[in-house]
């Protein structure tokens, strides 16, 4: 099987697995992030896994470069990383992003062991953009179209002609008895 074949395949799990997940989020269709941990809590990271061409007959690149990760020292950072270059090393030439994923998220208390918070402006704003992200995929679900029962489509069709638009002047009635009782309250 082809790198690219690969990939797709990969994809389409991914998707059909973190699908409504907030933590998860598909930057493009070869670069993923998760958050690992709570919003709010304090150690909780952001990884972010990129697929090359050739992967995964190749590592992908992974990055904790996210500026969620602000509060994170650059030492617990390294630490991380290089865990996760372990299991990639392990999984090389197997589809590996899930499995990196939920390696991060069962191993969290080790790999934040060491961590302390470091506190400073940035931090302060770090916190109101870990909000940001969790309104945003709200907001996305709200956009999804009601499911509407047969009776109710049908209503729909009949209103509307063959490409799904309304006819031209279906409203034109409501202005024109807007109009006609506008002048009546002049009078």
């Amino acid at each position: 099987m082809s790198a690219n074949e690969d990939q797709e395949m990969e994809l389409e799990a991914l998707r059909s697995i973190y699908e409504g997940d907030e933590s998860f989020r598909e930057l493009s269709p070869v670069s993923f992030q998760y958050r690992i941990g709570e919003n709010g809590d304090p150690k909780a990271f952001l990884i972010e896994i990129s697929w090359t061409d050739t992967y995964p007959q190749t590592p992908p690149i992974i990055s904790m470069n996210a500026f969620f990760n602000n509060t994170i020292s650059s030492a617990v950072k390294q630490s991380i990383l290089a865990k996760l270059q372990e299991a990639v090393e392990v999984n090389l030439g197997t589809a590996m992003t899930y499995t990196l994923f939920e390696y991060a998220k069962d191993n969290k208390e080790q790999f934040m062991e060491n961590h302390h918070p470091v506190h400073s402006a940035a931090s302060i704003s770090n916190i109101i953009s870990v909000e940001t992200p969790n309104t945003a995929p709200s907001s996305k679900k709200k956009d999804k179209k009601e499911q509407l029962s047969k009776a109710q489509k049908r209503k729909l069709a009949d209103k509307t002609d063959h490409k799904g638009e309304l006819p031209r002047g279906w409203n034109w009635v409501d202005v024109v008895k807007l109009s006609k009782t506008g002048s009546k309250d002049d009078e």
